[in-house]
């Protein structure tokens, strides 16, 4: 183990890569990127975006992270700035909500670390979690050190391989996790409604129940085509069977896919379902939601009525995002991207897709602001 001092010295060298810039600024809520040094990420760190109430009061945190696209591929144009909805609503709540990127995701160091053979003859489901929660163990000793945040208690929150991190946290819990949420957590899914060696992963989430000390809650789309609910309630039976604690919800269908349950369209259902559980376990720190400030956008009179609440979605979307339209009703919009012209070009991309070839696709909004005439 690394002596005190030199954990020092590492924290003093990184600060440099640490420091804070703010994205978004409302009356209510402060949203700001930065990176979280950690011992195996590298000079680079883990990507992270803190939401929090805009006082200067200490919060709880809430830490969340993210599951894995079944496309390698896919990895490095992730971005923390996809789950600012979900975050903002744990901030809107009194926590300080931090999202990480783990190791080998987006632009976070140290190389991807969750590499595992679990569709081989030899399926090791437990070593890449562990992993992940080496990330997320690290990332809260470092939040516990920030001015932001209050280090008596946190909770944390994974969706899919995020999810069953938050399986694998609850069974080494680093010090103040009262409680964890697993949003469709597993790990293996090759394509819809196919999961590799499910034993296998069944028997992972018992061998973590068996050393599990924190309550979960566990939610699971009825038509989740990752982990279907039949086999979430095998990985259950498993991990209370071997000795630990957790809440199952079985959430209505939602979409096309249950798995993005965990979105901003999907809040209406979950965040009451959390509220409970947080009410359960002793966790509520507000009696009345922060607001969320919506910017005032008058639309032009010809605007299609059917993209009217697709236009209100996006103006409470993650940034950095963009809305193209056309003149014969094409819409669509990219949000969470890296940067405003990544958001663009996506934008643009999928307005072409809807749009007649005689009516051209431009941007209309960009983030928050509207598209210069």
């Amino acid at each position: 183990m690394k002596s005190s001092h030199s954990n020092r010295a590492f924290l003093v060298a990184f600060s440099l890569a640490t420091l804070s810039v703010v994205i978004a600024h409302s009356q209510d809520i402060v949203i700001s990127e930065f990176r979280i040094p950690t011992h195996q990420s590298g000079k680079k760190g883990l990507e992270a975006v803190m939401i929090r109430p805009n006082d200067n009061v200490r919060h709880p945190l809430a830490l969340l992270t993210h599951g894995t696209p079944r496309e390698a591929t896919d990895r490095p144009d992730m971005t923390p700035l996809r789950f600012i909805p979900q975050a903002r609503e744990f901030a809107r709540r009194g926590w300080t909500a931090v999202i990480v990127l783990r190791r080998g995701f987006g632009d976070s160091g140290g190389g991807y670390a969750e590499q595992n053979q679990v569709c081989g003859p030899f399926p090791d489901f437990i070593g890449p979690t562990k992993e992940a929660v080496k990330d997320l163990r690290e990332s809260a000793a470092y939040l516990d050190t920030r001015p932001e945040i209050d280090p008596s208690r946190m909770i944390a929150i994974g969706v899919s391989t995020g999810g069953l991190a938050m399986v694998g946290l609850a069974a080494d819990p680093p010090p103040g996790l009262i409680a964890a949420i697993n949003f469709a957590g597993g790990r293996g899914s090759r394509r819809p409604d196919q999961v590799c060696n499910p034993e296998a992963l069944i028997r992972a989430f018992g061998t973590f129940g068996s050393h599990s000390k924190v309550p979960m809650l566990w939610i699971y789309s009825a038509n989740d085509h990752f982990f279907s609910l039949p086999l979430a309630k095998h990985f259950y039976d498993a991990f209370t069977q071997a000795g630990g604690k957790a809440t199952f919800i079985a959430a209505p269908p939602f979409g096309d896919d249950g798995h993005h349950l965990f979105s901003l369209s999907g809040i209406p259902t979950w965040a009451p379902i959390v509220d409970d559980f947080l009410k359960l376990e002793n966790a509520v720190l507000r009696d009345t939601l922060l607001r969320i400030p919506v910017p005032a956008v008058e639309l032009p009179a010809n605007f299609p009525d059917k993209d009217r609440d697709e236009f209100q979605r996006y103006l409470l979307s993650a940034p950095h995002k963009a809305f193209a339209v056309s003149s014969a009703g094409g819409v669509a919009m990219s949000v969470g991207r890296r940067t405003t012209q990544d958001a663009g070009k996506e934008a643009l991309k999928g307005c072409k897709k809807s749009a007649p070839k005689s009516s051209p696709c431009s941007i209309f909004m960009t983030d928050d602001s509207l598209a210069s005439k």
